[in-house]
């Protein structure tokens, strides 16, 4: 895990923070997490890892068991919801049925007693941000869940937030138009420098929005990191399986230097980054990302390879995956470019580079 960020860059921290429901097990477990001035964060895992109450607890709708959590460096755990000043935006959107676009966008204006002239300028200078501008007579039920959502966004930003909550925001929407918003939210993140803070499962819509990403499993913090350092440096096995696709082999360590050593069931040894810096004899799984691993031409030479047996070759659209049996491990896909066909047919014998850099060694 990269080390949290310096106590002069971070908005928001969390310190040592539980949580638990039911007094036994924990929803969020010693959670040491910084989030830095102006960044766009996303917390990821899957159902039940801790995120979304990570949110919750930062909104004011869930309390902490124990720790603390600090906004501008000043304890706000007991501080309620409406005092926090933080935007938020949810998957239902939340709208107001009864209220118009403008009537919606001008609410928390409203509420903070701001003339009624100041809230319609405001309102409309949010809309046009979020590109709705001529919508605001219409009514929520009149717009595309696209439109919806960006009225929602407005909303939250209106009042010009130090931070912005967001939980799960696009997953309502269909593919292509999730798609467009997550070019839109980045662009939008871009031009304000506003802190974002955003909830989701999707390990795609992670990389593409964040400045940084913090991973998240059984409760506990696994990493925080760039996406780019995410993709290519998984801490431990978990993220390295949940982020992105993964090849993983089998085998035990050989030796634990530099480049660490595998053995493999089959007779085959590979390099490898050791990356927790296990001992000899302690089993391990080498993963690498299926995009590193290459096909050797016939009678080619390549340092870190492992024989194989060509399976089956699937067409894919941009790329064919080909399906190669290990001894002693299950079947793997390797991507090949489609100036690879055609591909090696079933049966055939082939030879494997998996690079020793790209080979991360978990015990």
């Amino acid at each position: 895990m990269t080390s949290p960020a310096r106590s002069t860059d971070a908005l928001v921290v969390f310190s040592r923070v539980h949580k638990s429901y039911d007094g036994t097990s924990f929803a969020v477990r010693g959670l040491d997490l910084h989030v830095r001035r102006g960044e766009f964060l996303t917390l990821l895992g899957p159902s039940g890892s801790g995120k979304t109450t990570t949110l919750m607890m930062l909104a004011g709708f869930e309390t902490p068991g124990s720790g603390e959590i600090l906004f501008e460096g000043r304890p706000i755990t007991g501080t309620p919801p409406h005092r926090r000043n933080f935007g938020m935006v949810f998957q239902n959107y939340a709208l107001f049925p009864h209220l118009t676009v403008g009537g919606n966008v001008c609410y928390p204006l409203e509420v903070r007693g701001v003339p009624r002239a100041e809230r319609e300028r405001r309102a409309a200078q949010a809309l046009a941000m979020v590109r709705l501008e001529g919508l605001s007579s219409r009514r929520p039920d009149q717009l595309s869940g696209g439109q919806r959502q960006r009225v929602a966004l407005a909303r939250a930003l209106v009042f010009e937030p130090p931070l912005v909550l967001m939980d799960e925001p696009l997953g309502a929407l269909d593919k292509q138009l999730r798609e467009h918003m997550q070019v839109e939210l980045r662009e939008l993140h871009r031009r304000l420098g506003t802190t974002f803070l955003y909830v989701t499962h999707d390990q795609g819509e992670a990389l593409t929005l964040s400045d940084r990403v913090a991973v998240f499993a059984g409760g506990e913090l696994q990493q925080v990191d760039t996406p780019e350092a995410l993709y290519e440096q998984p801490a431990n096995r978990f993220v390295a399986g949940f982020v992105g696709d993964a090849v993983t082999l089998a085998g035990t360590l050989a030796d634990s230097g530099e480049p660490a050593r595998v053995a493999l069931p089959g007779g085959g040894v590979l390099e490898g980054v050791n990356v927790q810096a296990a001992a000899a004899g302690t089993p391990v799984l080498a993963c690498i990302r299926p995009e590193r691993i290459g096909l050797l031409a016939p009678g080619a030479a390549a340092a870190n390879t492992v024989a194989a047996t060509a399976l089956d070759a699937t067409y894919l659209g941009d790329h064919v995956r080909l399906r190669c049996a290990l001894p002693g491990q299950e079947p793997i896909g390797v991507p090949l470019p489609l100036a690879a066909l055609p591909a090696p047919p079933h049966g055939t014998p082939v030879r494997l580079e998996l690079p020793a850099r790209h080979l991360r060694l978990y015990a």
